[in-house]
């Protein structure tokens, strides 16, 4: 995994900070769900079972460099 300074920078943000990295790694990996947007940048999504929540992963059109990670409230996983 790469990551943009895009990402870097928002990870500070206090609704963030506490996204940990295996999280991250476990979207990454192993995601729930993939999706294509239509900018050709990559979404999945993983459930968090430490706080039965599902994190969105966002990468670049290379499927390697993370470009964005967050709690997305709205993913329901039948979706």
């Amino acid at each position: 995994m790469k990551f943009t300074h895009y990402f870097l920078f928002t990870r500070e943000r206090p609704d963030r900070k506490d996204i940990r990295m295996e999280w991250i790694e476990q979207a990454f990996h192993f995601p729930l769900k993939e999706d294509i947007q239509a900018d050709g940048r990559i979404r999945r999504w993983a459930k968090i079972e430490e706080n039965q929540k599902f994190l969105r992963l966002v990468l670049l059109e290379d499927g390697i460099t993370v470009h964005n990670a967050f709690f997305d409230r709205s993913f329901k996983p039948e979706d």
